[in-house]
């Protein structure tokens, strides 16, 4: 009796330990759950972003870390080779989103639930790269100089009337390289230099400055009209210090009756070594989702890539407009020739 109570005991020391070990196990399993983590290399502003990250945090548990740089972020990735942390890219143009997959730094996703949410002309066919939300390139025009229907077009901005009273920001800007090409594509190269052209012969100053410049420009009465992304203007009219610059412009979206306003994209990609390869697809997946699309709306001022999501009131204010839908691969494909046209010309001389 005495030895199998002896039996007994060691039997149920075994299961207690052998339980014990499974809770450590199960709970170390969890441990690595909630820890899961993602992360973003960006060329955002990271207060733009950061309250859409902490959304998703909330709902996931997975933290998100995030380096932000004006520039360099694709020598970085170089560098860093197959040790890189990088698990997603955030960009703000088509241009860095093609120069980081020409790089091989990215890898393709082919997930459904990014294919099928975002329009083909927003993303890369090979799913290198993905639309994340979309600016338009639009034209602003002072209040009071400028008739609100005296711009219908980009091809408008050559007209002699306008000789004198526009201002840009440098050709050689992604922002503008990408509307040049684009105009390359629609217009082909001869009769997009012939526009560059008149564009340039309009100019009131040499180009200079950033968007924001070029708004403020109009409202002091250096230029009648500008071309800037729209967010700028949404940016500057919920600044106290900004405002009284933008309520002095009028927002027009040109060619609407014919190929429709210019559009570029912030977008993403996701790291060719990405560590955390799950939990970045899930993130992808939060930012293209119809709350991910309205707080990122809501937060920068562009609009949403998804179908039919909610956008800001401000924006809804401007009213519903016609898109380009000129493939963005086809905009970067012609960047090359958009800049040796500005070359030429001496746009920015």
């Amino acid at each position: 009796m005495h030895i199998l109570l002896n039996n007994n005991f060691f039997r149920l020391s075994g299961l207690l330990h052998v339980g014990a070990y499974l809770l450590l196990a199960l709970s170390g399993q969890a441990a690595a759950q909630t820890a899961q983590e993602v992360n973003i290399y960006s060329y955002r502003e990271p207060q733009l972003i950061r309250p859409l990250l902490d959304v998703f945090r909330e709902k996931t548990g997975i933290r998100v870390n995030v380096i932000n740089a004006e520039s360099g972020l694709i020598e970085r990735l170089r560098v860093e080779g197959e040790r890189s942390p990088a698990d997603l890219l955030l960009t703000t143009d088509i241009s860095s989103l093609t120069d980081i997959k020409a790089a091989g730094l990215t890898q393709p996703v082919t997930a459904t639930s990014l294919v099928e949410k975002i329009p083909s002309h927003l993303r890369d066919p090979q799913g290198h790269w993905f639309g994340v939300t979309k600016r338009a390139r639009v034209v602003v025009t002072a209040k009071d100089r400028v008739a609100h229907d005296a711009v219908r077009s980009y091809i408008d901005l050559a007209d002699l009337r306008w000789q004198g009273r526009i201002c840009t920001r440098s050709g050689k800007h992604k922002y503008m390289r990408a509307l040049f090409a684009a105009q390359v594509e629609h217009q082909g190269a001869s009769d997009a230099k012939n526009w560059l052209t008149g564009l340039k012969n309009n100019l009131a100053r040499k180009p200079q400055g950033n968007d924001r410049a070029q708004i403020r420009a109009v409202a002091a009465g250096e230029c009648d009209l500008a071309l800037v992304n729209n967010y700028y203007l949404f940016v500057m009219l919920n600044d106290p210090r900004q405002r009284p610059y933008a309520e002095r412009v009028r927002v027009v979206f040109p060619d609407q009756q014919g190929h429709g306003t210019h559009m570029n994209i912030s977008g993403m990609a996701l790291a060719r070594h990405a560590p955390n390869r799950s939990a970045a697809l899930q993130l992808m997946e939060f930012l293209v989702s119809p709350q991910g699309q309205q707080i990122y709306t809501e937060l920068v001022g562009e609009y949403p890539v998804l179908q039919n999501a909610p956008y800001s009131e401000l924006l809804q204010s401007w009213g519903r407009f016609k898109e380009d839908k000129l493939s963005l691969s086809r905009i970067a494909a012609n960047r090359g020739a958009a800049l040796r046209l500005v070359n030429e010309i001496g746009y920015d001389e």
